[in-house]
């Protein structure tokens, strides 16, 4: 995943579930419900942004937060379930 730029798996969608006052990641059998943490990671996997850019973005938008460990555990286990490609 190094280096590669990142996107949410064709037949997943990210979306904010009023029903559930969360982003859910929606696929074929079901849905996942996110934190709001995963949601903002997520929401930046669009095939624009590699792991690298995607921790700068968010460590951007929250100054003084050491993210990177967190985001990037996060992205292995998205990667893992499927959830992403490369872009």
């Amino acid at each position: 995943m190094s280096g590669a730029r990142l996107r949410i798996a064709p037949g997943y969608r990210l979306q904010w579930e009023p029903a559930q006052s969360c982003h859910v990641l929606l696929y074929p059998e079901g849905m996942v419900q996110l934190n709001p943490s995963a949601a903002a990671v997520l929401e930046l996997c669009d095939g624009s942004l590699d792991a690298d850019g995607i921790v700068a973005a968010l460590e951007a938008k929250y100054p003084g937060a050491d993210l990177a460990a967190d985001v990037r555990q996060f992205l292995e286990v998205a990667d893992e379930r499927g959830w992403l490609r490369s872009a």
